[in-house]
């Protein structure tokens, strides 16, 4: 729970000011209404003491309290910042991303990326209590986002996502083995990497077995998504002026490399052939099972000046509505 702090504590010696406001303000009303004693005027006393004319003290108080309301204001009352370990239902995820140019293929609206990321955001923004890893692969590898709670940053990290990042090409292995380098020392009970790929891995250092295995041995579970229609898929390409024109190009997805790196870490394969099977398919995962995580939450600083500068503004005018109607002939 947030504390109230003040980020200019010294005004607060302007508080000193009331008492002296408080003592002038009776000398001058004992000045002011010093006894006259006269023979036929016995019951002045008793008028001078109806509630009316007590009730002028108001306006004196409401001024007093408007002046001490500013004193916090200037002070700046702040909600401090804190660190709070909250224990959370939670599974920590990589999500790995095929960035290659085959990926602009158009069997999927608007293409195959555009469609990925907009359903990956979707997966981010429903699973609150996760932590998520981003990896981006084509001809090489490497870590979009470190592992996070902050699903805003995961999101803002996968709207960046776009081709021309990575030398073109589909290392499919290489993608997997940053992946798990990324999630390989988490503390989480469940780890899972969600590989999205259309193609067939021809670049890299580490073949896709070889990552699956090492994901395997710490423990991780890999869900592979091949994605791309059956047949041929509409991809836009450059002819010899250079003009951007659309082609039919043959979708070669690994499936059974995919369905291996499933099978040797306890994943599932998926293959989607349009926008909505793609969401289902991550619907299906949305569904594992969940472990326990130690969040660390962090709380921003807000200013919480507001309330006690409308309060003075308030009472102001209140007093100086009081002091031009009901008390404008009191003395």
């Amino acid at each position: 729970m947030s504390n109230i702090e003040f980020a200019y504590p010294a005004f607060f010696y302007a508080l000193a000011l009331i008492p002296m406001m408080v003592a002038w303000y009776l000398w001058k009303g004992r000045k002011a209404t010093a006894p006259l004693k006269l023979p036929g005027f016995e019951n002045l006393d008793d008028r001078m003491s109806s509630s009316r004319v007590w009730m002028r003290h108001v306006l004196a108080l409401l001024r007093i309290a408007v002046i001490t309301l500013i004193i916090v204001v200037l002070a700046r009352p702040q909600s401090s910042n804190q660190w709070e370990q909250v224990t959370t239902e939670g599974i920590d995820i990589v999500l790995c991303m095929d960035v290659s140019g085959s990926m602009r293929a158009m069997d999927f609206r608007p293409n195959r990326l555009e469609a990925s990321k907009n359903v990956g955001i979707e997966f981010v923004n429903a699973r609150q209590d996760d932590r998520f890893g981003l990896v981006v692969f084509a001809g090489e590898s490497f870590t979009q986002c470190p592992m996070t709670t902050d699903r805003a940053v995961v999101v803002n990290f996968l709207k960046e996502v776009d081709f021309g990042i990575i030398e073109d090409g589909t290392a499919i292995g290489m993608g997997l083995a940053t992946a798990v380098n990324r999630i390989k020392e988490s503390k989480a009970k469940s780890k899972v990497i969600i590989l999205l790929t259309d193609g067939v891995n021809n670049r890299g250092d580490v073949g896709p077995v070889t990552a699956a295995e090492l994901a395997e041995g710490y423990g991780i579970r890999v869900y592979t998504i091949g994605v791309g229609t059956k047949g041929n898929a509409p991809i836009p390409v450059q002819d010899m002026f250079g003009r951007t024109v659309t082609r039919d190009m043959p979708v070669e997805i690994d499936e059974d490399v995919l369905q291996k790196i499933a099978v040797t870490t306890g994943g599932a394969y998926f293959r989607a052939t349009d926008n909505n099977k793609l969401r289902a398919i991550y619907q299906q995962i949305d569904e594992l099972e969940k472990t326990r995580l130690d969040v660390k939450h962090f709380s921003k600083k807000k200013e919480e000046y507001f309330p006690f500068l409308l309060a003075a503004m308030l009472m102001l005018l209140v007093e100086v509505g009081l002091r031009y109607t009901i008390f404008r002939t009191i003395p």
